[in-house]
Order: structure tokens, then C-alpha cells, then sequence
């Protein structure tokens, strides 16, 4: 593992930079600082440096035996936007050149990069001229630039579906879990130890969802969505409670879609898809993540394959036809042909739409926290995997629709939605694409305000911890009503 120094002479895009030296190098570990610190204390492979000119950066490599360096004059030095390309477009070409090695998509380090095309798709550019865009200006590779391009193409044509200025989506968070996988960032709460609390939790999810549907009556509701953690980890009863409460409480008049996260297949029973089949509930997911029993047992998935595939046939029988399934790639000990057997196994049940995962390394996964004990498994993901996921989604009969990128994600590659036809998540586009205001109710929900297409969004945020949310729900909702009063909803 490299130990890499980066050096800036002042405090503007840092993240950028770090980014970009992390992707040519991964599993890197690097330090950054500014001039006038204290150089950090160790040996490092390299040392990077930014040195930001009146009218040029410059960025330089010391490292064993050689230096080396770069500039780019300014065009406009008052414009951020084009120096933050310019600066980046230096990066790459310096690192690409060093390592001998090209990103998959380029010098982009966002995690949204369908908003690109999005925006040049609004402004009339035909999908050519943002090809060329693309690869001219971040140096995506042909396949991700089309990849970009294809999904945004139909986004585009999803959210014209919808009243995206006086429309709003709603979030609903259940954060309990029968476990915690090894590569959980959510603020998910295993039930052993939470389970008491389900029954408070509930009480007060019901106190904001009613303050939501009073505040919001005005709006047309187009999407539901109750993520988590795992719904269904909430017994019968209570998920019935749940989704009686919501029917009675939000006009479903403009309701174009109601997604239920089934999950995990251990939580997901008869019963359970019996109270779903009962309310307007029009899609599901159930989330295998891989379909080898191996890495199951080692990521901390209490199911077994079988009862994946058992529970996916009992909704089909059950009349469930919008079911998704999450797929996770660059998992412990899981190259191609682990993925390969995934892949069948996936192909033979037939799901309308495969949500495919790059593992990412998130700061507060057990996988992180404790990455010592899994020094002698390898972490693989890889183009040729990227492009398994692809054909099989598409020998299923589906398109990309929705994608996004993450921090430290595997490989430098991406989590890519595909669906059939009229089978798509439109709440997954919203959520990225941030078009539309989405109220979130529930432990560590977040509330975008949304205001002329995306281009400005202001946050409300709830506590993570559950404890926290159930005794301090009336400070969360009085959020709610400060914000919606400051930002006019």
C-alpha cells in the first residue's frame, strides 16, 4: 500500500485532487496538507504538490529518483467552474501519463454524472455533440459516455411524466435490520438489540408523517418510497398499521409509483407480502446481493440462495410484476466467475429491473473499521465484471436508467440501475437527479427542498440515532416547519 503526500499552496478543490490521486492509485493511503504546515512525518512514494499561480497551476512529482511537473495557463481565472476543469484535466493527463493507465470515467469525480447529459440534453444538444462533450472536456471512456448518455436519454423521458415544480416524492425509513452486513454504512439498528423500540419508533414516524401530509396537502404526491434498514423486518401488524397510515393520511390521486424495500429474503414471509398486496403497493425489492452461500455467510447475510429464489417465486405467485433485485459487485472473494454463477442464478428468476452495486468502502463499515482481518481476501471488480452485469441485464430485456457514483468506490466504477419497460424506480431518478422536493420522515431522513429544476436544493435533516429520533420528535418536526417556512413550501 502507497503512502502519498499532497501538498496545496491554498485550500480550493482539494476533494477533486484527492479524488483523482486515489482512483490512479487505490487502496493508496494519502495525506493531504497546505504550505506553512508542518510537512506530515513518514516516508511516502510520492510527493504531490498544487501550486495555484494568478494565471496558472501547476502540479508536481517528487518521487524516488525523478521529478516532474505540469502547468495550464488560466483561460478565466474569476470562472471556478472552468478552472476546476482545467485543474482536473491537468491532474489526469499528469497521472495518466505517469501510471500508464486510463479511468473509466475520466477525470469526473462527482457522483451524480448523468447530470451532465441532463443538462446538455434540456439545453437542445443532440446526443452526439455531448458525446464529443464528454469525451473532450472530462476524457470518459466511449463506453461510459454512452452509458451517461442513454441514461439520461431516458430520465429525461421518465421525469417529463411528472409535475416536478408542484410535485413531491416521499421517503419513509424503517432503520431496523435482522443483522448488519460487513459493508453497512446505513444507520441501520439490528433487531437483537433494538427490537423494544419498534413500537416507539413507529409512534413517532406517525407523528411526522401526519405533519408532512398536513404541510404538503397542497402538492400532488407522485412517489413513495419505504427504505431502510429492512421494512420488513416489521411484523405484520405493523406494517399494516404503517401503510394504513399512510394511505389515510396522503391522497394518492398523482401517485405514479409506491416501492416497498422488502429486502433482505429471511424477513420476507407470506403474511408480510399479503399486507403489501393489500394496499396500492406497485413495486418491491428483494436483495440477494450475491447468490454464493460463501460470501453470504461472510458479509453477515443471514439467508440462505435458496431462500432467495423461494421468495421471489412466492411474489411472483402472489402477483407482485415490478420486482427489483440488488446486486453486489467486488464483494470478499468474488471475481468473475463468482459473479458469473451470481449472474445465472439471476437470469433464471427473471426480475423486471437489477440495481447493480460497486462496492464501496465507506469510512464506517465493519468492513473498513476492521479491513485487517480481511487482508488475504481479494477485492475484484473490473470492466470485464462491469460488462457481465451489463449483458445479462440486457439478455433480461432491460436498459440503464438511473445511475451514480460513490466515494472509495471499487474499481472507480459506478452502481447502475437497468429496468424493463415501464418497469424503472422513478424515485431512484429523483433522488439523483434532484428535480423534484422529497420529504423524508424517519431516524437519519433527509429532506431536499428542491427550487427551479435542481438548481438550488436546501437540506433538512433528522437525527441518525433512533433513541435520539423518538425523544427529540418534536425538534424534528419543528425542522420541518422552519425550513418549509424559510424556503417558502
Amino acid at each position: 500500500m502507497l503512502n502519498i503526500s499532497l501538498q496545496f499552496n491554498r485550500r480550493d478543490f482539494e476533494y477533486d485532487v484527492y479524488t483523482l490521486v486515489g482512483a490512479f492509485y487505490p487502496g493508496s493511503r494519502i495525506k493531504t496538507w497546505y504550505e506553512g504546515e508542518e510537512a506530515p512525518e513518514g516516508e511516502f512514494a510520492y510527493y504531490y504538490s498544487i501550486n495555484y499561480g494568478q494565471e496558472q497551476i501547476t502540479f508536481s512529482m517528487n518521487g524516488p529518483g525523478r521529478s516532474q511537473f505540469a502547468c495550464c495557463r488560466l483561460k478565466d481565472a474569476g470562472d471556478r467552474t472552468e478552472t476546476k476543469n482545467q485543474l482536473k484535466r491537468l491532474v489526469y493527463r499528469f497521472l495518466s501519463e505517469q501510471t500508464g493507465k486510463e479511468l473509466p470515467w475520466g477525470d469526473l469525480t462527482g457522483i451524480r454524472p448523468t447530470k451532465i447529459p441532463m443538462r446538455l440534453l434540456e439545453e437542445g444538444w443532440s446526443n452526439v455533440e455531448i458525446a464529443r462533450h464528454m469525451k473532450e472536456t472530462y476524457f470518459t471512456s466511449n463506453e461510459k459516455t454512452a452509458l451517461a448518455i442513454a441514461t439520461a436519454n431516458r430520465e429525461k423521458a421518465l421525469l417529463s411524466q411528472l409535475d416536478v415544480e408542484k410535485g413531491y416524492s416521499l421517503y419513509i425509513g424503517i432503520p431496523f435490520c435482522p443483522s448488519i452486513c460487513l459493508y453497512c454504512s446505513f444507520g441501520s439498528h439490528p433487531l437483537k438489540q433494538w427490537g423494544h423500540m419498534m413500537e416507539p419508533y413507529l409512534e413517532s414516524l406517525f407523528r411526522e408523517l401526519a405533519f408532512i401530509s398536513g404541510r404538503m396537502s397542497g402538492r400532488r404526491l407522485n412517489t413513495i418510497y419505504v427504505g431502510g434498514g429492512t421494512p420488513t423486518t416489521l411484523e405484520p401488524p405493523q406494517l399494516e398499521r404503517l401503510l394504513s397510515f399512510v394511505q389515510e393520511h396522503f391522497s394518492f390521486e398523482h401517485l405514479k409509483e409506491f416501492t416497498v424495500e422488502a429486502g433482505r429474503p429471511d424477513t420476507i414471509t407470506e403474511e408480510k407480502l399479503e399486507v403489501l398486496r393489500n394496499h396500492p403497493v406497485t413495486r418491491i425489492s428483494i436483495n440477494p446481493q450475491t447468490m454464493n452461500q460463501k460470501t453470504l455467510d461472510l458479509i453477515g447475510r443471514k439467508h440462505t440462495v435458496e431462500e432467495t429464489v423461494e421468495t421471489f417465486h412466492l411474489a411472483r405467485r402472489m402477483g407482485f410484476d415490478n420486482i427489483n433485485m440488488d446486486l453486489i459487485v467486488g464483494l470478499p472473494g468474488e471475481g468473475q466467475e463468482e459473479v458469473g454463477a451470481t449472474l445465472k442464478a439471476v437470469r433464471e428468476l427473471d426480475p423486471d429491473s437489477l440495481t447493480v452495486h460497486s462496492l464501496a468502502l465507506k469510512r464506517a463499515t465493519r468492513l473498513h473499521l476492521f479491513k485487517d482481518q480481511y487482508e488475504d481476501i481479494s477485492f475484484e471488480n473490473s470492466e470485464e465484471i462491469m460488462r457481465m452485469t451489463k449483458e445479462c441485464a440486457m439478455e433480461m430485456g432491460m436498459g440503464p436508467y438511473y445511475l451514480y457514483r460513490q466515494k472509495n468506490i471499487a474499481g472507480n466504477f459506478e452502481n447502475v440501475g437497468y429496468a424493463k419497460v415501464d418497469k424503472a424506480g422513478i424515485y431512484n431518478i429523483l433522488i439523483m437527479e434532484e428535480k423534484q422536493t422529497i420529504m423524508a420522515a424517519g431516524s437519519g431522513a433527509s429532506t431536499k427542498f428542491v427550487f427551479q429544476q435542481g438548481t438550488r436544493i436546501e437540506r433538512v435533516e433528522n437525527v441518525k440515532d433512533l433513541k435520539n429520533y423518538v425523544e427529540r420528535i418534536d425538534e424534528m418536526l419543528e425542522r420541518k416547519r422552519k425550513g418549509m417556512e424559510l424556503y417558502g413550501i
